[in-house]
């Protein structure tokens, strides 16, 4: 096993920042000339310290989308702004499902039957952490402010589940004294044959002199672009479209100067009709049955018994109490969150893969069954800080968190007649006995209870030692604990009635330099841990295991039942530069983690199971230019290389790798290289009107879905079931790298002076049919295939503000 001691690990971060140091001397001449010319319209405030500063005096790596970015690259979602920033990885798994990493701390796929397992990039709304593991709620971008990006561990400020970073969503509050608001309307044309749109709008109204409301309404319809393959030969288009609606308002009261109180309540519902998968193989539908119509899947096709649908309804209430004390900030941050999450799924070739193996008859293999995950969150948290609010060289926050968060999921799995079948194959009355008190006709049923708390203490000082020189030091004490009840029945299932506890404390130091080169020029060193609470193993489904306990699968991945703490250091050195027309930041790094939470496919056995690994490791640059080199003209490019790969294996007691978590392979989900590039051009065509045009490019490099999809390649799946003529040794063979992808989009829009926008666009203009992740069921005996993405969209969007 590879061991990378610290002298190692030092000698590659200095290999890394050697090319990124470089940059720095050549930005700081080419730019000082121009810092004089620098104007507020370049400063650009962000609150990433929790306290206001202008972005390029942050002294680490951070990210800005601004409004005005937002709405000229006509991003709706996360995933359409992280096209413009570095080392930001989306994966796309349908509205309300995607799934976020940063500078390549990933651990693998997070599948929607893992609520114990928790994020790697922590997700908040203003001040309220909204993060839910896969489940993070894709909220509409309407009427926000910004959205900053905040690269490496966050730990220190932003606790757990911001070991890779955070993503901050920061609305507009209301505005005491202002009347203003917006309203947007777009309607858009999904793969050339399905409509969808928006209609969305926000006002700010002043309450007298000492209170203001803003409220922010909005609807969207998703055009749907899978089509789904029927029994009997027929085909229903568009089955994965669907809808969000929702709002927000907020109410701002300042009775005094120095005492604003803001409450808020938030609530928004998504709703689609399937996912954005496409198969290659489905037990019912392949190219190797006889007795029924041999089938092979064009792009966007998936085969259903049953319709699927995905819905998240979430509701925020928070309140942020600021009260000024003299020289020093008071600020009261409470938050309520109440999502309900239902996930059903067409399980039929899942389980009837299984009634294969039981020897059922061909009428008890194809009965319609539907998978239902259900989630019910609700969570509390309190933060207090006090932080200064002088312009002096000592800047400092000290404050206290708190969490308290019941999560409750259940699986049922309905199959009408099931239980017909199990009694005529293995004895009158075996479905009531396995039930144990479940629902009858459901062979696999579940109730997880998480009772989930942490308190944790923080703060960060920074003293500047002149104009030149700031020394930043932080550090964060947390304490958390897990209790967890989980309950099981069916057929499928071990009849389980288990409880289980787990809890760490831990401390997460930081500590960052910054350094003046001039007066545009300023060069940024961080060294920082960050953490991501571990976590109690699902036991696996015995009765689905090939061989049950004694075969491969079950011995492999059974009898673990917790997973530790995930922790990292990162090692960081960076540059910012500023000047007329002109902004480069860029940032090299080095991040040694620790028993990083592995996700690995149970084979067979249809469960999930995480693993600690003891040591990896992700390296890289990072850059983001944008550039105004003539009139009207604004350019754009960012980009990254991330190399992230495990430095130590996991294997069985006999010496084998499993599940490819191999020392030197790389790590899960992530692009070694990623790029985008935009223009705008801005023309005046009247005197009250200013037209632009604009285009954006996006590169990601390829990736692997799980660690053990980059071993073995191509693969060859063989389901070993025989069924409706077809031997069930047929290979189905892939190759599970995920190829690299381009998605071109286009815009042209007219800005008129009296606030009317008209804008027309083309995304993913040349229809790229991006594979996003691999998806399995049942270790591909039930089925094969991929998430892809939208394909090509023609819209029309038009805005009006007063």
């Amino acid at each position: 096993m590879k061991k990378i001691n610290n002298r190692q690990a030092a000698r590659r971060f200095v290999q890394l920042i050697a090319g990124t140091s470089l940059v720095a001397l050549v930005a700081q001449g080419s730019v000082a000339q121009d810092a004089a010319d620098e104007t507020d319209e370049n400063v650009i405030i962000v609150t990433a310290t929790k306290r206001d500063a202008n972005l390029q005096d942050i002294p680490f790596s951070i990210n800005a989308q601004t409004a005005d970015d937002i709405e000229k690259t006509g991003a709706t979602t996360l995933e359409d702004l992280s096209r413009n920033v570095a080392g930001l990885t989306v994966q796309n798994l349908g509205p309300g499902q995607s799934q976020v990493s940063i500078r390549g701390v990933s651990a693998g796929q997070i599948v929607r039957d893992q609520p114990g397992v928790k994020e790697q990039v922590g997700v908040y709304l203003d001040e309220s952490v909204i993060s839910l593991s896969l489940f993070t709620p894709d909220l509409d971008l309407f009427d926000l402010n910004r959205v900053e990006t905040l690269r490496g561990p966050q730990g220190t400020l932003f606790g757990s589940g911001s070991v890779g970073g955070t993503v901050r969503y920061i609305t507009n509050q209301p505005k005491l004294g202002t009347t203003e608001g917006s309203v947007e309307a777009n309607v858009n044309l999904v793969d050339g044959d399905d409509l969808g749109g928006h209609v969305k709008g926000a006002v700010n109204a002043p309450l007298g002199d000492k209170a203001a409301i803003r409220a922010v309404g909005y609807f969207t319809r998703y055009g749907g672009f899978i089509n789904a393959r029927r029994e009997g030969g027929g085909i229903t288009e568009d089955i994965n479209d669907g809808e969000r609606y929702g709002g927000r308002i907020a109410l701002t009261f300042e009775p005094s100067e120095n005492v604003s109180i803001t409450p808020r309540v938030i609530y928004q519902k998504i709703s689609t009709d399937g996912f954005n998968r496409q198969e290659v193989f489905n037990l019912y539908a392949n190219p190797f049955t006889t007795t029924r119509p041999a089938v092979t899947f064009k792009e966007r096709e998936q085969h259903l018994l049953l319709q699927e649908g995905f819905e998240d309804e979430t509701m925020i209430a928070d309140a942020t109490i600021k009260i000024g004390l003299g020289g020093v900030d008071l600020t009261s941050v409470s938050s309520y969150t109440d999502r309900d999450i239902l996930v059903s799924r067409d399980a039929s070739a899942l389980t009837g893969s299984v009634s294969v193996d039981l020897g059922f008859p061909t009428a008890g293999v194809l009965l319609p069954s539907n998978l239902r995950d259900t989630t019910k969150v609700k969570s509390f948290t309190q933060e207090i800080r006090l932080s200064s609010n002088g312009d002096g060289p000592l800047q400092w926050v000290l404050g206290g968190f708190y969490s308290n968060t019941d999560r409750d999921y259940a699986q049922r799995l309905p199959t009408p007649g099931y239980d017909a079948f199990t009694d005529a194959r293995f004895g009158a009355g075996t479905s009531v006995a396995v039930a144990n008190g479940f629902p009858l006709n459901s062979p696999y049923n579940a109730d997880i209870n998480y009772d989930i708390k942490q308190k944790a203490v923080f703060g960060e000082a920074s003293y500047a030692f002149g104009e030149k020189f700031t020394l930043t030091a932080g550090g964060r004490y947390y304490d958390f604990s897990e209790d967890r009840l989980f309950q099981s029945g069916g057929l499928f299932s071990n009849g389980d009635n288990q409880t289980g506890s787990t809890k760490s404390d831990g401390f997460t130091p930081r500590l960052l330099a910054s350094f003046n080169a001039s007066d545009s020029v300023t060069i940024n060193a961080q060294a920082s841990k960050g953490f991501r609470l571990g976590g109690i193993n699902d036991p696996l489904n015995i009765p689905l295991c090939s061989g049950g306990a004694s075969g491969v699968d079950a011995l492999t991945y059974g009898n673990r039942p917790r997973y530790d703490d995930e922790t990292l250091w990162n090692y960081e050195l960076g540059v910012k530069s500023q000047g007329r027309g002109f902004t480069f930041n860029a940032a090299a790094f080095y991040t040694d983690i620790k028993n990083l939470q592995v996700t690995a496919d149970a084979g067979s056995c249809s469960s999930r199971v995480v693993f600690n690994v003891p040591k990896a490791h992700t390296q890289g640059i990072e850059f983001e230019l944008s550039a105004s080199p003539a009139q009207g003209l604004d350019l754009g490019i960012s980009g990254s290389i991330v190399s992230a790969k495990f430095d130590s294996s996991v294997t069985t007691t006999a010496g084998a790798v499993i599940a490819g978590i191999r020392d030197g392979n790389r790590l899960p989900t992530v692009p070694k290289f990623q790029l985008s590039a935009n223009a705008t051009y801005s023309f005046p065509v009247s005197d009250g009107a200013e037209a632009y045009v604009a285009t954006s490019i996006q590169h990601v490099g390829n990736r692997i879905t799980q660690p053990s999809d980059q071993e073995g390649n191509p693969r060859s799946f063989v389901s070993g079931l025989a069924f409706a003529g077809a031997p069930g040794t047929n290979a189905t063979t892939l190759n599970l790298v995920l190829p690299s992808y381009q998605l071109v989009n286009l815009s042209a829009g007219v800005d008129f002076e009296n606030g009317l926008s008209i804008i027309g666009y083309v995304n993913n203009l040349f229809d790229e049919n991006a594979l996003l992740s691999f998806d399995r069921e049942r270790g591909g005996r039930a089925r094969l295939g991929f998430s892809t993405n939208s394909p090509r969209t023609y819209g029309v969007t038009v805005r009006k503000s007063f």
